[in-house]
């Protein structure tokens, strides 16, 4: 690994507490994901997020989710893939027609909770996905859990890939993410985030039952919600330019 990007799920607050943070954590990511104000968000919160991702020439994507913001787009729930890839499209045309207005580039897209984790695993909402990213714009990069059935449905449909991993989740043995509603999702201290760290820049992640899992990392993600994301952020990367490893977000083909 020569070179990794720094991404967090932004935009989906308005509150003063975590307006403070997110002006404090986006200095130190490469790439903004911004909630399409479905499961969070609204016009004006994108408008003013993707605009200060621009002043530190952040990149700026789109954070579709499910339309569910009592439980934060979070719930687990079957849908069609027809209904994912009309959700999906609809959501990244309201957001361009946002970064238009205020004529800001629009690079890549990434899902969010309970969406980005049924296309981690179910192929058919996987190709719905990568579907409805390609018609849209193949050009737009699609980010996807490190070795998830999304990896292989962008990669099939033409799409530049960027595999993620997580610096404040646990991992179960499948390489999937440990859910929110279990004990022990959340890393939480300074310790188990340079631990699992180092482990990302080396291949691989102990999941919780204490097996290895090889693991890809084009970029790694901290949670604006995790109330220590800025100093996470700053020990982050402070490792990773203590290795040698270039900091810088992906660029479209």
């Amino acid at each position: 690994m020569t070179t990794i990007d720094l991404n967090s799920d932004v935009g989906e607050y308005d509150t003063p507490e975590l307006l403070a943070r997110e002006a404090k954590l986006m200095p130190l990511i490469t790439s903004a994901n911004v909630a399409c104000g479905v499961h969070a968000g609204n016009p004006e919160l994108m408008r003013r997020t993707a605009t200060l991702a621009s002043q530190y020439n952040v990149a700026i994507g789109a954070h579709p989710g499910f339309p569910d913001t009592q439980d934060f787009g979070r719930r687990d729930r079957q849908t069609s893939a027809e209904e994912v890839e009309s959700l999906v499209s609809t959501q990244l045309k309201h957001f361009a027609d946002v970064l238009a207005s205020e004529r800001l580039p629009f690079t890549h897209v990434k899902l969010h909770g309970a969406l980005y984790n049924l296309a981690a695993k179910e192929p058919s909402v996987a190709d719905a996905v990568a579907r409805a990213v390609t018609s849209f714009d193949p050009h737009l990069l699609l980010f996807a859990l490190a070795g998830s059935e999304l990896v292989k449905s962008g990669r099939t449909a033409g799409l530049t890939v960027i595999q993620e991993t997580f610096a404040d989740r646990t991992y179960r043995s499948d390489g999937t993410l440990v859910p929110r509603s279990q004990p022990h999702a959340l890393l939480r201290t300074e310790d188990q985030v340079r631990r699992q760290l180092r482990e990302i820049l080396n291949g691989y992640v102990t999941s919780i039952d204490g097996q290895r899992v090889l693991i890809l990392a084009d970029s790694l993600c901290v949670h604006i919600d995790t109330p220590q994301a800025v100093e996470f952020l700053q020990l982050i990367r402070q490792e990773i330019e203590s290795v040698g490893v270039h900091i810088a977000k992906p660029l479209q083909t």
